[in-house]
């Protein structure tokens, strides 16, 4: 077993395909290049101790089980319970954690501190995951630890990250394919504009969705919605019986399209189009899924009143992160325009910053 390990992963944008990935359609994220970053040192006791940024020190026993831990803590705990029942050989271990990713703002950040963790774990024991049984085994941490109800788009992105990459995700297989996503090269950045308002995937909301699709699948008589034409929608979707839960089965046949077009745009450099697809897919998060929120859409008003190509919230919703396509020129009248307006209204000011995509989960060091 090896000693002490510095491991990181990244946080994650989704260019486009929100709500697709449990229903084994598709995505389109990048990995970021802002990191969670763990040291792990094996202690060879029975006990896990964890330190870090802005959330302080928690500890729990190595044979942790669900509803032990709570809070921040718990996506670590899960991490150390999923990989034990994965097979994987753990021991009690001193962590300390720091961050770049900010925390509820759409961006993944459990997922960058959940693969970071397993990453570490992996190596301390000389083990060598594939990626994507690395994401499952972060994403069972969430879901059956944590208890929050995602699919693997968050996972998957932050162990699969490449350098000027986005990663056209295919939930049905689970395949990976790279699709080169490097927009500066076409004189347009991606910007990030954290809301600054509560986002969070453990809350009912999202769970709802989850059940509106499954519900909508039964009424079609489809194992997922991924099986459903796109060709005249309207007819497709008759026999789904509730008119909210048409209106969710919608939004997700709709954007599974939308990510394919999105793809053959990256593919032959056509950033207008991707940014037109960027906006119908918010329209299709506001209108039909519902999980926008009024700061959400006026981030991507304003973006576009100051030259964006496109605007969409990303992530699961209720919150969270807004990306646009801007020409660099306009980044800063957008930053001041959005401080103005968070300002008078009395709310946190939103925070803008230009994202690339990175690499994903690494070992830094290992002795």
């Amino acid at each position: 077993m090896t000693g002490r390990v510095v491991a990181r992963a990244p946080g994650r944008v989704n260019l486009i395909g929100e709500h697709t990935d449990y229903n084994d359609g598709f995505a389109l994220p990048i990995a970021l290049d802002r990191h969670t970053e763990v040291t792990l040192t094996p202690t060879g006791s029975s006990t896990v101790t964890v330190r870090a940024d802005d959330h302080g020190e928690a500890e729990f026993d190595v044979e942790t089980s669900p509803g032990d831990v709570t809070g921040w803590a718990a996506y670590v705990a899960g991490v150390f319970w999923a990989a034990r029942r994965t097979g994987l050989p753990v021991t009690g271990a001193d962590l300390t954690i720091t961050s770049t990713v900010p925390v509820g703002a759409g961006l993944s950040s459990s997922a960058a501190l959940e693969c970071a963790v397993l990453e570490a774990i992996s190596a301390t024991s000389g083990a060598r995951l594939d990626p994507i049984d690395a994401a499952r085994i972060a994403q069972r941490a969430e879901n059956d630890y944590v208890g929050a109800p995602t699919g693997l788009l968050d996972q998957i992105a932050s162990m699969c990250g490449r350098d000027g990459q986005a990663l056209l995700v295919d939930f049905a297989d689970t395949s990976v394919r790279e699709v080169p996503f490097d927009p500066a090269t076409d004189g347009v950045e991606l910007v990030v504009v954290d809301s600054r308002t509560t986002h969070g995937h453990a809350g009912g909301e999202y769970a709802d969705r989850r059940l509106a699709c499954e519900r909508a699948a039964r009424d079609l008589g489809v194992t997922s919605l991924r099986e459903v034409p796109d060709d005249d929608l309207d007819a497709a979707l008759e026999a789904v019986t509730d008119p909210v839960d048409r209106r969710r089965a919608r939004h997700v046949v709709t954007e599974n399209r939308r990510v394919l077009d999105a793809v053959d745009a990256l593919r032959s450099r056509d950033l207008p189009t991707f940014g037109l697809l960027m906006d119908a897919s918010h329209a299709s998060m506001r209108d039909d899924f519902a999980i926008t929120t009024p700061v959400i859409d006026r981030i991507t008003e304003v973006a576009h009143r100051h030259g964006a190509l496109g605007a969409r919230m990303t992530g699961g919703g209720f919150g969270g992160s807004v990306i646009a396509l801007m020409p660099p020129d306009a980044i800063d009248r957008l930053t001041g325009a959005l401080h103005d307006e968070a300002r008078a209204a009395d709310r946190p000011s939103p925070e803008v910053r230009v994202a690339r995509a990175g690499a994903g989960a690494q070992v830094v060091t290992a002795r």
